[in-house]
């Protein structure tokens, strides 16, 4: 399938010679409880066959188990606990620039991941259908959160980059296509996903984020955020290394501020 400022580049090649000592990511793996992967995406309410398109567009659907501040629209869906550092990446499934970034990242996201101390939140928008016309970003970004119902998002949005075609062809707007994808993705019961993407369940939630997305004034996907700070300059400027340094940065942070005073921190 997002989320700071200034934090520093990281080696994964620890110094030969060194005397050795955990990295503040070791160091977290007691307190984290396990592994965190948030997962955003964005649909609409309304029954398969029983309301008009426009009252879908205009609803909102939370895929299963979706999680938000009280009184606002539930646009998280958690599946860990709550780690120190949460990462958000906007993404559009049309996008070449996207896909781009995942497959650049995917090995840091997974490295983060395994640490404990990291949960990303994926946030579709639909940016490339309002540049080039047509709703492949749409029809997609509803069929992702489909397969999050089936806790399949992040299986399902794999076979979406495998298959991505040009942005100038609007082919996921495909309802054969996105059937395809989901049987790649594999543990989908297509009993209940065709009828989720077929009825646009989850429309208004995708409208939903297209439109915070586009209020932030954040500019063009992917837009990346730690703890709610926008990473500046992703696309000229971030690499993996950088943006992992500035993950332990961020945990470190969070860790010291977090200690009661007279206690010793995690960096010590």
């Amino acid at each position: 399938m997002t989320e700071s400022k200034g934090l520093k580049d990281r080696n994964d090649t620890a110094d030969s010679g060194a005397a050795p000592r955990k990295s503040l990511l070791q160091r977290w793996r007691p307190y984290a409880a396990g592994v965190v992967v948030l997962v955003v995406v964005f649909g609409a309410s309304a029954a398969i066959g029983a309301h008009v398109r426009g009252a879908k567009a205009d609803k909102v659907k939370p895929p299963a188990n979706a999680a938000g501040p009280d009184g606002q629209a539930k646009l998280a869906v958690p599946v860990k606990p709550s780690v120190p550092v949460t990462l958000t990446v906007y993404e559009d499934l049309r996008s070449p620039q996207s896909k781009a970034f995942a497959e650049q990242y995917a090995d840091t996201f997974t490295k983060l991941l395994a640490t404990g101390q990291v949960e990303i939140q994926y946030r579709l928008v639909t940016h490339t259908d309002s540049q080039l016309g047509g709703h492949g970003s749409r029809a997609a970004a509803n069929a992702a959160a489909c397969a999050q119902d089936q806790g399949r998002y992040t299986q399902f949005v794999q076979q979406v980059w495998n298959r991505q075609p040009d942005p100038s062809d609007d082919a996921l707007s495909s309802q054969k296509l996105l059937k395809e994808l989901s049987e790649k993705a594999g543990k989908i019961d297509e009993g209940k996903f065709v009828p989720c993407m077929k009825g646009n369940d989850h429309e208004g939630w995708v409208a939903k984020s297209e439109s915070d997305f586009v209020s932030g004034a954040y500019g063009e996907v992917p837009v990346v955020q730690i703890n709610g700070e926008t990473v500046p300059d992703v696309q000229m400027s971030l690499t993996p290394v950088k943006l992992r340094s500035m993950v332990e940065k961020e945990a470190k942070k969070v860790s010291d501020e977090t200690v009661p005073s007279g206690q010793p921190s995690l960096a010590s």
